[in-house]
């Protein structure tokens, strides 16, 4: 049984970062298991918020070992990714789990991938999971054609891809920081 569907979205801008993600998970090609799964939230205290797409398991794995990760850095966020990817394409247990993380403090915004990238993104926004491509793209023109904020676009950029992506809904989990 393959669990899927996941849309993650990160946009930054004027000194604000968002992350927002859907509630869906998905069976296989059709079925809806649950619309309001929560795939964003906040750790070390409050000041670092990440959101994760893939296997539902394998990203709970993955964002509690971030989370040690953060306690062990003192919360640096970026010393703490690249310690989570090098385990995570090392360590034969990590090596196998299936999932993406953006993870995000009040300065930066990163990727983090299983194959052991980490990305700051530029162009103020990014996005995973199956309707990630959709956001992207809504977000990209929102920045650039936009008054909006950083919150307005990740929401709206989200409802877009919900209405494109039948894996991704309007379920959502908005995180600023």
């Amino acid at each position: 049984m393959e669990i899927r569907g996941t849309t993650i979205i990160a946009v930054k801008k004027d000194g604000k970062t968002v992350i927002a993600g859907d509630g869906q998970v998905t069976v296989g090609q059709s079925v809806i298991m649950k619309g309001n799964a929560v795939k964003v939230r906040r750790m070390y205290d409050g000041k670092v918020v990440v959101g994760f797409a893939g296997s539902v398991a394998d990203a709970f794995t993955l964002s509690a070992k971030f989370e040690e990760m953060l306690q062990k850095r003192s919360g640096n966020l970026l010393r703490s990714a690249v310690d989570l990817a090098t385990s995570w394409r090392t360590d034969k247990f990590l090596g196998k789990l299936e999932a993406m993380m953006i993870v995000a403090d009040k300065d930066k915004f990163l990727l983090i991938s299983g194959d052991g990238n980490v990305i700051e993104p530029d162009g103020g926004a990014a996005a995973i999971g199956s309707g990630g491509n959709y956001a992207l793209s809504a977000a990209k023109a929102l920045l650039q054609n936009t008054n909006m904020t950083a919150k307005e676009i990740a929401k709206e950029a989200m409802k877009i891809a919900g209405e494109i992506c039948i894996f991704t809904n309007n379920n959502l989990t908005v995180e600023e920081i």
